[in-house]
């Protein structure tokens, strides 16, 4: 019985730690648009048809986000990436900036001792009294805040009919592969919900 305890113990400190692991997705959607009409996509050429981008350096960002978004697409709703006449427009935004995270920890004043002397037994004995609550100690730090937004826009009526975005704390001024796929993850959790 025991083994089977510890085991269980260990499984559920395991999901713990990977739910707490896992950003916050938001949504906003169009609940007029039946989702089940749309079976293909393409992506928004921000720079126009055939332009070199602006900004160059953030070509492999853009290429993981669309990796990411694809499987995604693929494995939760069966659509497709096509080249001409797709159902819907998929385009991205990435923003990164500075900000600051706020934490706040309970203070305890130092357990305290009294010497008492019983009368009874003629001995002096020790009284330990605990800790006590005396408030809260604030801390703030400057952290990376990364926020990742995709907007869905249906190609008949040029509207946007679905939008995920998340922010979380990142390391660099650039989003890395992994922090990439928990953002687009987290936010197609909620896309699977705000379909039906």
């Amino acid at each position: 019985m025991k083994k089977h305890l510890k085991l269980w113990t260990g499984y559920l400190a395991f999901v713990f730690l990977l739910a707490s692991c896992t950003s916050t997705a938001h949504i906003e959607k169009d609940d007029s648009v039946d989702f089940s009409q749309y079976r293909s996509f393409a992506w928004l050429d921000k720079d126009g048809e055939g332009r070199d981008d602006k900004d160059r350096k953030n070509d492999l960002t853009e290429e993981r986000i669309k990796q990411a978004v694809k499987a995604e697409l693929e494995k939760t709703s069966g659509w497709r990436e096509v080249k001409n006449r797709p159902d819907v427009v998929l385009s991205y935004d990435v923003l990164v900036e500075r900000g600051t995270k706020e934490s706040t920890n309970p203070v305890y004043s130092r357990p305290f001792s009294r010497m008492v002397y019983n009368p009874y037994t003629r001995r002096y004995s020790t009284i330990y009294y605990p800790s006590q609550f005396v408030g809260y100690e604030r801390d703030e730090r400057a952290i990376r805040e990364g926020t990742v937004t995709i907007s869905m826009i249906d190609t008949k009526t040029d509207k946007v009919v679905w939008q995920g975005w998340t922010t979380d704390e990142v390391n660099n001024r650039n989003l890395t592969t992994r922090e990439i796929q928990v953002a687009v993850r987290s936010i197609f959790k909620k896309f699977d919900i705000a379909k039906n």
